[in-house]
């Protein structure tokens, strides 16, 4: 039987503990001897007594037993299941101590990790309202003793805490997830039992077009067949207004991915539409799009401002979903090129560029780092270059492609400090300099971060 290593505390021992830091997830940070231990909901500043909970080799998880003495920048969550749900993380800071947070994090991952040090890391922009911000709802539906429940699944767990409301949700995607599981109930609808792999209902999905108030219901199921699905379609139109499209994804598969690969609509339209700044985009069931419009629009009016466009530059945008950043470029660029590995996503690029009357996007389905190539092969220069790639970063061979291309300008959009310092550094290597860094709180309340970063070519 192997020995537990030995450490500066042991698990189920209290210890009394000063917070120093905070981790990329929210969690605060505490050492003992050295010894790293992290504690959810605790913040720097506060000295607290812990349990711990957890003791490993290099590290230790400590549970927030009493405040021996608490930060001014602690508040009361509004949320009441915050203590539950592991949608937010940071409800119990002020606003404003996330933000300064955020931007702390960025400038220390980008100097530990990146070695990036002489470079401005600007406070973050946040919200004036950082409340009911997100567009899309997608919430899992259960059965329980007394009827089906709906709701977000506590942290670190598949456990779902039913939920009358969510404090960052679009007001109008509660009321479609309130109405949907009455609805749901009354029809005999059975939630989805994940072990067993029974049940209809999987997921309620809302969409909402903040700008246009267009509201989208998507059932995700197990079955094509959607049993009493005539009458539960009219009490959706009936009870919800708004609604302009009903729509059914089929997920038939043991899996936790929330959509299936068919997709049929029931009533109403294919699409609803919002709008970003001047630019229109129509939305499906399944597109990728910005879950906070108001700071996506911060954020591209950002990278636009670091592209610097005259009307002259051609401009690549690797990674560019269905168009968000491409057709904002576009207003400014002579011409923007976008390239994406999702197919059904270049097919709503091209939808929106034609939505938009904007003819000076190209769009191309395939991975990055081997259509960008193909792109300079032919010819193709360009002056400005955008990456604004998933939380694993840009793959290495994309990082060397655009060292080789040598733009004048590239943008960095980031949703993952690490990943980015991690690419600045080796754009850095390759003849780049990094001008600054702007944080953008795309997420209240979370422990998520976006950054948009400047580099020019040395």
């Amino acid at each position: 039987m192997s020995k537990q290593p030995k450490t500066p505390v042991q698990k189920n021992e209290i210890v009394e503990v000063t917070i120093e830091d905070m981790t990329h997830e929210g969690a605060g940070v505490a050492k003992v001897n050295g010894y790293a231990l992290f504690i959810p909901k605790a913040i720097p500043g506060e000295r607290v007594k812990i349990k711990v909970v957890k003791a490993n080799k290099g590290y230790g998880f400590g549970r927030l037993l009493e405040h021996l003495e608490m930060s001014a920048d602690r508040v009361e969550p509004p949320c009441p299941i915050y203590h539950q749900c592991g949608g937010c993380q940071l409800q119990h800071m002020s606003y404003e101590s996330q933000l300064k947070v955020k931007q702390k994090q960025v400038k220390d991952v980008l100097e530990r990790i990146g070695k990036v040090t002489d470079v401005t890391v600007h406070p973050t922009m946040g919200m004036s309202d950082p409340w009911r911000y997100r567009n899309k709802a997608q919430v899992p539906v259960a059965d329980r003793e007394g009827g089906l429940v709906a709701g977000f699944y506590q942290e670190r767990s598949h456990e779902i805490i039913d939920m009358e409301e969510c404090l960052i949700q679009q007001q109008a995607n509660d009321d479609v997830v309130q109405a949907v599981k009455k609805i749901a109930q009354e029809n005999g609808l059975r939630g989805y039992d994940e072990k067993s792999h029974r049940g209809t209902l999987r997921h309620v999905v809302a969409r909402y077009g903040l700008m246009t108030g267009e509201v989208m219901v998507v059932l995700v199921t197990r079955t094509e067949e959607l049993p009493n699905k005539q009458r539960i379609v009219e009490q959706i139109q009936a009870q919800l207004p708004k609604v302009k499209s009903i729509v059914q994804n089929i997920n038939s598969k043991r899996t936790n991915v929330i959509f299936g690969e068919k997709t049929k609509v029931l009533w109403g339209e294919e699409y609803i539409y919002d709008s970003i700044g001047d630019v229109k985009f129509a939305i499906s069931a399944r597109s990728f799009y910005q879950v906070n419009p108001k700071q996506t629009k911060v954020l591209y009016d950002k990278a636009l401002e670091y592209a610097n466009l005259s009307g002259s530059e051609q401009v690549i945008d690797a990674y560019c979903g269905i168009g968000t950043i491409s057709l904002f470029l576009a207003q400014k660029a002579k011409h923007v090129y976008g390239v994406e590995i999702v197919p059904e996503a270049i097919d709503d690029a091209k939808r929106n560029a034609k939505l938009n009357h904007i003819t000076n996007a190209t769009f191309a389905v395939g991975e990055a780092e081997k259509v960008i190539p193909w792109w300079h092969a032919q010819g193709i220069r360009a002056d400005v270059i955008v990456v604004d790639p998933p939380r694993k970063g840009c793959d290495e061979a994309l990082l060397k492609t655009i060292i080789a291309m040598k733009p004048k300008r590239v943008v960095y959009v980031s949703c993952n400090p690490a990943t980015l310092a991690r690419d600045l550094r080796m754009l850095e290597d390759g003849g780049f300099k990094t001008q600054e860094v702007q944080p953008v709180d795309m997420f209240p309340h979370t422990s998520h971060v976006e950054t948009v970063v400047w580099l020019v070519r040395n």
